[in-house]
């Protein structure tokens, strides 16, 4: 520790009256997520006086630190609270550096809970939020409560905390596209990303099922484009609407709705990262101005509800209708130029993504349009011709000021001049633009996609792949073979086909987001996945006081399966937690921890119809129990014996 932080901390005094009855803290490990650089843990705590004052600025750069700390402060603890620019003995001191300490750069921080008071120094407003998500999590529980509890005691372990991340961009991406949500939802998914120290958020704004933004000089993209039927069940597999159905599910943001998110954010040190997806994925564009198809008929198509409608192949991606922009039509530059112009205002933020995936071409293929286009600029392929479209969108991009930002397709047919991609394919992706000296946010659907199942499909809403907690905690964004400095972070994905509303929204990011954010805040020498989850359940316990649903698929098992010789299925169970004990049965009956216990992989009796498990830990149930049927068992046998 260097001398002035030890002058600082020495400064500290503060008189305490405690609130009578039991602690919370103990000699329990500190459970902070994502973990700090450095926490050194002292001796005693520090107990709330019931007149709580903060001593620190109050410029307007302070508001959200200070109502951060007013709010948790003061509602569950019933404490009242006191904002002071400054007080002879404050319960927690707020420091703006005067002179910038280059150790913990613009967002990070030093925390000090000594017996006498708390202090928070940081060089930028941004460190001290941080560093005041940090404070909140080193008391008790009940301290993220919407109501007053009793019979708590409101102590925090002494404790001195550095603190800085390791990446500059830490994001989450919301698609608003696939399902509507309205602003408030929106802002309370904020308010939950940057417990966990999460700086972006990027709003999948346009798709095939509606565009959620107004743009003044374009209205029908929002009073045509924002709607479809609404429809139950497992998206993609919807049948296709009635010509009756009433077209008025789903919603857009004025652009009122927007400037107040972008405030909303800010005032929490986070960006709001707009993408407009384009050429594909663009329906409901074109459904609102079908003269920016390639496509004859396109004054037919309405937004899409859900239903069928395109094929990935191992040949390319094929669309039974055209979902894209036409790359030559001169009308698609002057509409993108009238979007960007409208996007750039609203968004203070230096990036705008345009999207670029899942371009399906088979209608370009029969254009005369784009043939005459491939043969007037020598394009050989239909991914040159995507990448003559995404050069000229940069160059929009670039003349509203900001930087031009799209997935890893984007690099197909060739890159423009300074694009950012964001790599989703894996990892080859960012790889392959960093060692062409492009800047990278690594987001690859191996640890990063939320929209995948969190456990076995035997138990999880069904999607095509499952990403489970701890392959999320295994993201590295820096691979070996690449310029680290050109790795400027990266983010993971909830795409919302199968999401239909905030509870579940809640279920699929935490705690897979929990991981990500160690994934991007914290030193790589600092992770430590058992050290982790023993964290996570403690934070799982403040989900539980705050009501934030999360998924428990960590402590359910996952299902092996296999054909023997001799045609009976032998099942293997594995768990992701250590210390849990799995007990079974495959007479129907319910299983608890009377029931045989799984030690070995299972063979399934001849008659048997179905195996249910359930887990315990430390002698008490946790997750779900998990019915598995023996048909669904063959099937994943057979599966397994065909990639074998």
């Amino acid at each position: 520790m260097n001398h002035n932080l030890k002058k600082f901390l020495g400064l500290m005094c503060c008189c305490v009256i405690a609130f009578p009855a039991f602690s919370q803290t103990g000699k329990e490990k500190i459970a902070i997520i994502p973990e700090p650089v450095s926490v050194i843990q002292n001796e005693g705590e520090y107990v709330l006086p019931k007149t709580i004052v903060i001593a620190g600025s109050t410029k307007p750069e302070m508001k959200e630190v200070i109502a951060t700390l007013r709010e948790r402060f003061s509602v569950a603890t019933g404490a009242h609270v006191t904002v002071l620019n400054s007080a002879a003995n404050p319960t927690i001191k707020l420091v703006l550096n005067k002179t910038a300490d280059t150790a913990i750069g613009p967002e990070g921080y030093y925390l000090s809970v000594t017996k006498k008071g708390i202090a928070i120094r940081a060089n930028e407003p941004a460190g001290l939020f941080y560093g005041a998500q940090t404070l909140v999590q080193l008391f008790p529980k009940e301290i993220v409560s919407a109501t007053r509890v009793n019979d708590v005691k409101w102590a925090a372990p002494c404790v001195q905390i550095t603190d800085y991340p390791r990446f500059k961009w830490r994001g989450l991406m919301l698609d608003v596209a696939r399902h509507f949500f309205t602003k408030a939802e929106v802002e309370r998914y904020i308010d939950n990303m940057v417990k966990y120290k999460y700086n972006i958020l990027h709003m999948h704004l346009t798709d095939d099922e509606g565009w959620r933004i107004e743009i003044k000089s374009l209205p029908r993209l929002t009073t045509v484009g924002a709607y479809n039927v609404k429809k139950v069940g497992y998206f993609g597999e919807f049948s296709p609407p009635g010509p009756n159905d009433p077209r008025d599910y789903g919603g857009f943001y004025t652009q009122d709705d927007i400037r107040e998110i972008v405030k909303y954010a800010q005032d929490r040190f986070m960006n709001i990262l707009p993408e407009i997806d384009v050429p594909g994925h663009s329906l409901a564009a074109v459904v609102a101005y079908p003269e920016l198809s390639c496509t004859p008929g396109a004054d037919q198509y309405h937004t899409r509800s859900g239903e069928h409608f395109m094929e990935f192949t191992k040949d390319g991606i094929k669309a039974g209708i055209d979902n894209t922009l036409c790359p030559a039509n001169p009308k698609v530059y002057v509409f993108l130029d009238k979007v960007l112009t409208e996007v750039a205002q609203l968004f203070p933020f230096g990036y705008i993504h345009m999207g670029g995936d899942e371009c399906a071409k088979n209608f370009w293929e029969k254009s005369d349009s784009v043939k005459a286009l491939m043969q007037r600029e020598n394009l050989k392929t239909q991914e040159e011709v995507q990448a003559y479209f995404e050069k000229r969108v940069e160059k929009i991009v670039e003349s509203k000021g900001k930087k031009f930002l799209g997935w890893d397709e984007i690099l197909e047919g060739g890159l423009a001049p300074d694009a950012i991609v964001m790599s989703w394919r894996g990892m080859k992706g960012g790889i392959q633009a960093a060692k062409m000296g492009h800047q990278v946010v690594m987001s690859p659907t191996t640890f990063a996609y939320l929209d995948y199942m969190n456990g076995d499909p035997a138990i999880e809403p069904r999607v095509y792949s499952t990403l489970r907690l701890s392959k999320a905690y295994s993201f590295e964004l820096v691979p070996d073979s690449v310029n680290s400095k050109l790795i400027i972070g990266g983010q993971a994905n909830l795409w919302t086909e199968q999401v239909y509303n905030t509870r579940h929204m809640e279920y699929m990011t935490w705690p897979r987001a929990f991981a990500i954010s160690e994934d991007l805040w914290s030193p790589k020498s600092k992770k430590n996945w058992n050290d982790f989850f023993d964290r996570v359940e403690k934070h799982f316990a403040r989900f539980d006081v705050a009501q934030i649903k999360y998924a428990p698929s960590v402590y359910e098992p996952g299902f092996t399966v296999r054909m023997q010789p001799d045609s009976t299925m032998q099942v293997e169970l594995q768990t992701e937690v250590q210390g849990l004990d799995i007990y079974y049965s495959f007479d129907n009956s319910f299983p608890d921890n009377f029931y045989p216990k799984y030690t070995a992989p299972l063979l399934v009796p001849k008659d048997a119809f179905q195996l249910k498990v359930v887990t315990y830990k430390d002698g008490k149930p946790v997750g779900r129990m998990v019915t598995l049927p023996v048909t669904d068992m063959k099937k994943r046998a057979n599966r397994r014996n065909d990639d074998d």
